[in-house]
């Protein structure tokens, strides 16, 4: 599972919202005639080189006055404290900065598990600091997810499955997620992307699954309904390419279900590669299939 590319997503997708939870006290500074934009990976590579990561995200914030501002995302899902550099963090703000003849840089870690991080950077000498850094850290994994059970953020529901919650709040977690997508996020096709990414993080297994389409019946229903809804309109534009992927996404959200996240990633090339008609077969069989050699044979 790659938690960067959906993190990435997600944060590009709403990038307003991804500022005002992940660095709330920096976004108090962003008005609404403030521009948020996605910084080109090719000017990024090219000036880079080595240094560059495809799947950090830096935004550019531009204010009507001229003012800019660059914002750069890192996402750090392992707890291996050697993955994450403080040094290269740094290092890479320091060209933000250069790129953009700008000194307003907001370096934000979004961490995902529980790890030992360096939090500051100093070099010196006993006499003196001659460089201090540091960054604003999210760490999803020790965020009360209760806070923001009816948060307005889209970016703080979605995000609800990462954050801290005991065992048995699962179910209420995974539908005030769902509600805060179909509340705040009114593009269908949007809808479904993150109804994806809900799933993935909140992983329920069968028994799980069945329990919460009994206990939170209007949720399921709503987001049954829009399965149907994107399929009907697919059939009705006469478009076989749309309905053969939306037919996809919702056998892949199926399989995740009941056999696993690990499951739905191994498979998920040959499921989008499949035709309407293999997909149609594979629907029926999921529902008696007790294993993934009975599904795709």
């Amino acid at each position: 599972m790659s938690h960067d590319q959906n993190y990435k997503n997600l944060i590009l997708d709403y990038p307003h919202e991804a500022i005002g939870f992940f660095a709330a006290a920096e976004a108090q500074a962003i008005d609404a005639g403030a521009r948020i934009l996605p910084v080109r990976e090719e000017q990024l590579n090219e000036r880079l080189g080595e240094r560059f990561r495809e799947l950090d995200v830096p935004l550019l914030v531009e204010w009507s006055d001229g003012r800019r501002s660059a914002l750069l995302f890192v996402l750090e899902e392992e707890t291996d404290p050697k993955r994450f550099s403080i040094h290269r963090l740094a290092h890479y703000c320091l060209d933000l900065s250069e790129l953009f003849e700008t000194e307003r840089v907001v370096p934000v870690v979004i961490f995902l598990h529980q790890g030992t991080y360096a939090e500051r950077l100093r070099l010196g000498s006993e006499h003196r600091d001659y460089l201090r850094f540091s960054y604003l850290s999210a760490a999803l994994f020790a965020t009360p997810a209760r806070q923001y059970l009816n948060s307005h953020n889209i970016v703080a529901r979605l995000t609800l499955p990462c954050m801290a919650y005991a065992p048995e709040d699962k179910l209420e977690i995974y539908a005030a997620a769902t509600r805060g997508l179909m509340e705040l996020e009114p593009d269908p096709e949007r809808r479904l992307k993150y109804a994806d990414f809900i799933d993935i993080y909140t992983a329920l297994d069968d028994n799980e699954l069945k329990r919460y389409q009994q206990q939170y019946a209007q949720e399921a229903e709503a987001m049954t309904a829009l399965s149907a809804r994107m399929r009907e309109e697919g059939f009705q534009q006469g478009m076989q390419q749309g309905m053969q992927q939306g037919e996809a996404e919702l056998l892949l959200r199926q399989v995740r279900r009941k056999f696993g996240p690990q499951a739905a990633e191994q498979h998920r090339e040959r499921v989008r590669q499949a035709d309407l008609v293999t997909l149609e077969r594979w629907s029926e069989r999921i529902l008696s299939a007790a294993t993934l050699d009975e599904l795709f044979d």
